[in-house]
Order: structure tokens, then C-alpha cells, then sequence
């Protein structure tokens, strides 16, 4: 399985644009955003993703009585707070702020926050964050694909 994974897109549509054309150019199963998405505009732009979208809100998602009512209407799920599950037989633990991260075991760790590129393997875990998603530097700005099989991960930089 591969999984997208999006980070703090703060409302830029135009990096939002591109960053659907990257996925479903990539045929990414499933896309993970882990925050930060701050209106309800930047999910309009994001239903336009040929595979499901799931996350958490992160300290910029003031507006969530619509962002709730975009996600109700397209579908998508997201939680506030600390998010796990498992995919493809991989513990996945997804936080915004990695500050958050609860104690215990994590094989894979996504997070946003702070829009630094992190691709970190520690004693059996894997620490990502796609880094600059929202940018206004053309090059600077990346969306990861993780593959859950191999755990390699590609940035997608435009």
C-alpha cells in the first residue's frame, strides 16, 4: 500500500492544486494530512483525490465548524488530537504537532507542525514529516508517498 502524506497546507489552493495532480499521478492508495489545514476551501481542492483522505487538525484549524461540515460532505475523516491504526500490517501513529506524541510504541510516526523535511529511522521507527507543503518558493515545497511494504519514502518536491 501507498499512502500520500500532506502537511500544513494553510490554505494555499494553488500548492493544494498541484499537490492533487501529484498524488493521483503517483496512484497513492490512501492520503494521510496531518494538519494545519485552516479552511474549509483547501478540502474543496482536495476532493478532487482519486483515493480516500484521513487526518488530524492541527493548531491552525480554527474554522472547524467548516472544515467538520467539508469533510461530512466529502467524506473524509478526521480527528482532532492523536490518531493510530493500522495498515498493511504497520502501526501508524499520526499527530500534527510531534510535541503530542503519546508515549509507547510507534512503528510510523507522521507528523506537520514545524515545515521541516524529517525522514528519520530510530530503533525500528519511522519519523516523516513531508515538510513545506505550502510554500510560496517554487522547488521548496514537497508532499511525501510512503510505501507501507518497504517503508521507503519519496519527496515529491514542486
Amino acid at each position: 500500500m501507498r499512502i500520500g502524506v500532506v502537511s500544513d497546507t494553510h490554505n494555499n489552493l494553488r500548492n493544494v492544486a498541484r499537490i492533487v495532480e501529484i498524488l493521483n499521478g503517483s496512484r497513492v492508495d490512501r492520503v494521510i494530512h496531518t494538519g494545519d489545514i485552516t479552511q474549509a476551501k483547501t478540502l474543496d481542492v482536495l476532493s478532487g483525490l482519486d483515493a480516500p483522505l484521513l487526518g488530524v487538525f492541527g493548531n491552525n484549524d480554527l474554522e472547524r465548524d467548516q472544515l467538520d461540515a467539508a469533510c461530512s460532505r466529502f467524506g473524509f475523516d478526521f480527528v482532532e488530537g492523536v490518531r493510530r491504526f493500522e495498515w498493511s500490517e504497520r502501526l501508524i501513529t499520526v499527530v500534527h504537532d510531534p510535541l503530542d506524541l503519546p508515549p509507547g510504541r510507534q512503528e510510523i510516526v507522521l507528523h506537520g507542525h514545524n515545515h521541516q523535511t524529517v525522514i528519520d529511522r530510530d530503533e525500528g521507527r519511522l519519523t516523516f514529516n513531508p515538510g513545506e507543503c505550502a510554500g510560496h518558493m517554487e522547488g521548496h515545497n514537497a508532499v511525501g508517498i510512503l510505501d507501507l511494504g518497504n517503508l521507503e519514502v519519496i519527496l515529491a518536491r514542486f
